[in-house]
This record gives structure tokens, C-alpha cells and sequence, in this order.
């Protein structure tokens, strides 16, 4: 399956940072209950690589990859863990030939018109666009497009999306979904409050589901 296959089917990915790898399970049980099979568990702590096997291990409805790949490494250990697809910040030839050569889908970042460039020659299918609201938000995407689109180069952007701008960011074709942060608030997931959770999923999903049927 392509990662523009896999990331479409929510629309809205939650992106997830876990200290506790205890937590992966009871918070990809709560965000898949609400609607959003799509997870992104980030590199961003030692926990992450073994979150993402618990999750593969114990949570067959979910789809989990791996995001923050900064190194060649980390894509490694994302890859042994059993992610289904990668997600980097930035744009890194290395990287992307090692997802190649792990034959791991692989979504790099992008934020210029430059980087976007030399992702595609790199056989790149999808890019996240990040920072996404710092860097132009939709508006620069779109400019992106005008040049682009006959690539058919399909966009995740993430970083500043809420729930107050998915909606403008979703209704362009060419974005396949968009990275959330908001969806697992740092003092509902040390409290354990799985139910809060759950409850944002659902309310993305249903905001997805009003836009894009």
C-alpha cells in the first residue's frame, strides 16, 4: 500500500509524542475507538520505538508509523519495530534512500519550492509540509501547487493545523491529510484520561467525515 493510501484513511493523522511506553496501547486503542486508525508515534524519545511494537503487537486496527526520522538510525529502529510508514521534518537524500532500501513508505519534509523539488526527483510521492502555519499555511501550498501540481504531488501539512484551520487545509484536493498535535494534549495522556482523548478523535473524525464524505 502506497502512504498516499495509507494516510488517507483519516485525513487527520494525531501525532504523538510518548514517554511511557506503557501508554501506547491504551492511547492508540482510545484515538482508534474514536475514528483515526492513522497514528504517527514520534521520534522525539527513547520510548518511541517500542511504543510503535506494542502497538503493532496489541492493536491490529491501527496503522502506525513513525515520525521525527532524523537520522538513518532512527529509520532503522522504526523499521524493526514494525512502523508502516516513516515521516522526517525535513529534507534528507540519505534518509530517503534508506526508506528506500527498507522498502518503508516514506513521507520527507518540505518547505520550500526548492525542497519540494528535489523530493520528487528523489521518487518522493508525498511530502509533509512543515511547519505548516509558519511557513505560509494553505496559502503557500497553493502557491506550491501552481508550479507543482502536474507532478501529482500530494501535501501532510502539520505544524499550527488545529481544529480551528484543518477545515481550509482539507479542502484542497491535493492534501491528503494533516498532521495533528492537538489530539493527544500532553495533561490528558499523564493523566491517564483516555476517554478525553477518545472523545478529540471523535470529534476529527467527524470534522473529516463533514468535509470530505
Amino acid at each position: 500500500m502506497s502512504i498516499v493510501d495509507m494516510l488517507g484513511k483519516a485525513g487527520i493523522v494525531p501525532v504523538i509524542v510518548i514517554e511511557d511506553e506503557a501508554q501506547a496501547v491504551p492511547l492508540a486503542k482510545a484515538l482508534v475507538k474514536g475514528g483515526l486508525p492513522v497514528l504517527e508515534v514520534t521520534f522525539r524519545t527513547k520510548a518511541a520505538a517500542g511504543a510503535i511494537a506494542a502497538i503493532r503487537r496489541e492493536v491490529p486496527d491501527a496503522i502506525v508509523g513513525a515520525g521525527t526520522l532524523l537520522t538513518v538510525e532512527q529509520l532503522r529502529a522504526a523499521k524493526a519495530a514494525g512502523a508502516a510508514f516513516g515521516v522526517a521534518p525535513g529534507f534528507d537524500p540519505a534518509i530517503i534512500a534508506e526508506a528506500k532500501a527498507a522498502e518503508l513508505p516514506f513521507c520527507p519534509g518540505i518547505a520550500t519550492a526548492s525542497e519540494l523539488s528535489q523530493a520528487l526527483t528523489a521518487g518522493c510521492e508525498m511530502v509533509k509540509f512543515f511547519p505548516a502555519e509558519a511557513a505560509g499555511g494553505v496559502k503557500m501550498i497553493k502557491n506550491l501547487l501552481g508550479a507543482f501540481r502536474f507532478t501529482g504531488v500530494r501535501f501532510m501539512p502539520t505544524g499550527g493545523v488545529k481544529p480551528e484551520n484543518v477545515g481550509d487545509y482539507l479542502a484542497v484536493p491535493e492534501i491528503v491529510c494533516c498532521g495533528g498535535t492537538w489530539l493527544v494534549p500532553k495533561d490528558a495522556l499523564a493523566a491517564g484520561d483516555f476517554a478525553k482523548i477518545e472523545a478529540l478523535a471523535a470529534e476529527a473524525s467527524a470534522l473529516v467525515k463533514r468535509l470530505r464524505g
